[in-house]
């Protein structure tokens, strides 16, 4: 219920579906998010799928925090 829940405020906010977060979250796996070609890609097809646009400076900030593991462990608190 907790995962239908988070599901449906992500899609509320975002605008995308289920399915393509579990797509996303997949190709996160498979790929080493200790490479930077590998997390700049994925920034780009998140920017594309939400229609927003990621600065440059932004996007170096994004892969600094996951690079140094300071990613919040609770999605949840991201929202």
């Amino acid at each position: 219920m907790f995962k239908e829940s988070l599901f449906n405020r992500i899609e509320k906010k975002t605008n995308i579906k289920k399915e393509t977060i579990l797509s996303l979250a997949d190709k996160l796996k498979q790929n080493n998010l200790k490479d930077e070609k590998s997390i700049r890609e994925i920034i780009q097809e998140i920017s594309h799928l939400t229609g927003k646009e990621v600065s440059k400076e932004k996007e170096n900030k994004i892969i600094e925090a996951i690079q140094n593991n300071e990613v919040p462990n609770n999605i949840d608190k991201m929202f």
